[in-house]
């Protein structure tokens, strides 16, 4: 994708949207499967507690890295559209949108503002500190901490039981 617009912040390309999107979207897939996988392991016998802890923190920030990118290519039409001031409506209220005259001037979030938004929301299970505002990014974040609760549940509910 670097090779196709390596200005990708500043502008919009043909391919790069759907191929993006794509992209997120067989991540998502493979993270969903492993997901699966995971779950069918730990109820079979002879795993190891560590391995089943290791497995499913890979699946863990898997989800989260996945959905930051997610939530960056879906707010106000991704990247490039936010950059242009495309769409006034954020689907993301980020705090220095709220209290703009704590941020520079021309503060716009960038991927880390959505990896941090995809932590702390597989962490809190809820919002923290930058709520949902379309029906989109609701149902991102409950996705989200739906896998999320499911892998950190059953891994130190296995793991434990394994140890023990």
């Amino acid at each position: 994708m670097v090779v196709v617009n390596p200005l990708r912040i500043n502008r919009e390309t043909r391919i790069l949207r759907p191929l993006s999107i794509g992209l997120a979207a067989l991540l998502g897939v493979a993270t969903a499967l492993s997901a699966i996988r995971l779950v069918r392991a730990l109820f079979g016998e002879g795993h190891i507690a560590s391995h089943l802890l290791l497995w499913g923190a890979a699946i863990w920030l898997t989800n989260v890295i996945v959905f930051a990118l997610w939530f960056w290519e879906g707010d106000r039409g991704g990247p490039a559209s936010r950059a242009d001031g495309l769409r006034p409506h954020p689907d993301f209220l980020f705090p220095q949108m709220s209290s703009p005259e704590l941020a520079p001037r021309d503060w716009e979030p960038g991927f880390f503002d959505y990896f941090y938004l995809s932590f702390t929301n597989a962490t809190a299970f809820s919002p923290t500190d930058t709520l949902p505002m379309s029906t989109w990014a609701k149902l991102g974040m409950l996705a989200e901490s739906a896998v999320s609760l499911v892998t950190v549940l059953l891994v130190v509910a296995r793991a434990v039981n394994v140890i023990g």
